[in-house]
């Protein structure tokens, strides 16, 4: 992306990884909603075609008395997504996904996410870069939960990752994307696609990372936490198609003074 805003591609194409093709360009979460009925409510509102579910905290039928998220989120409808949200450790996020991997019929699309400690929930590079090796070695293809570096991005994306997911914030915090120039880089760097993971608080939030050209936005608690989650669900979904149009348009470049917008020639005086 230019200084000006042009797009590094001119013409729509739908969202692809893994050899899967989506038209949604938002991909939600499931945890903290009141109950099963809503979350199936938000995600329909919301268009999103994937839905992310942390395996250890979310019953996919490893507990068989208990409600099972698949009875209102059906496979068959939806990409589901296992993640490894709560694990500390390569080991434990490798283990998280082979159990992922079972529960739903060999699938092998995951989302990777290994955090440093329970206050921020930044992601442990050091770990995730050796589950991640682990991961594609096994067969898995891997979307990776990241710190906004640059170069661990494209690190990260030479191991064969299918997708890259910096945070724009922490998770959870609805702060919004604090760092703008370095989702820029990663962008203008990859060759796979490139989503904003964590942070997102509001659609103006979800926007700027779609006109900042990344491919998509996941999230989960700006959704599930909002007054009133199913009119922010689709606020989410029209952000997210406004932020791609605007990035595919090309913005104005931005000027130092004023320049008028109507034509100067024929003026009467």
């Amino acid at each position: 992306m230019t200084e000006q805003g042009t797009p590094r591609i001119t013409a729509d194409t739908p969202l692809e990884f893994a050899g899967r093709t989506f038209n949604s360009r938002l991909l939600v979460g499931t945890g903290q909603y009141r109950d099963l009925q809503q979350t199936a409510e938000a995600i329909e509102a919301s268009g999103a075609e994937i839905v992310t579910v942390a395996v250890r905290r979310t019953n996919l039928g490893q507990n068989p008395d208990e409600p099972n998220l698949l009875d209102v989120i059906s496979p068959e409808r939806y990409t589901i997504l296992p993640n490894t949200a709560g694990c500390y450790t390569a080991k434990d996020s490798v283990r998280t996904c082979r159990l992922a991997r079972e529960l739903l019929d060999g699938r092998n699309l995951v989302k990777l996410e290994v955090l440093s400690d329970h206050k921020t929930l930044y992601p442990n590079m050091p770990e995730t870069m050796i589950a991640a090796e682990a991961l594609i070695n096994d067969g898995f293809d891997v979307m990776v939960y990241c710190s906004d570096d640059p170069l661990l991005a494209m690190r990260l994306e030479e191991m064969g990752c299918v997708a890259v997911m910096p945070l724009g914030a922490p998770i959870g915090s609805g702060l919004g994307i604090q760092n703008r120039y370095n989702i820029r880089l990663i962008v203008e760097n990859a060759k796979v696609p490139i989503l904003v993971d964590a942070g997102v608080g509001t659609a103006s939030d979800a926007a700027i990372a779609m006109e900042l050209g990344c491919d998509g936005v996941l999230m989960n608690t700006a959704i599930a936490q909002a007054g009133d989650p199913l009119r922010m669900a689709r606020a989410m979904r029209l952000s997210v198609q406004a932020g791609r149009d605007a990035y595919l348009a090309g913005r104005m470049p931005k000027r130092m003074y004023a320049n008028a917008s109507s034509p100067l020639d024929g003026l009467i005086f």
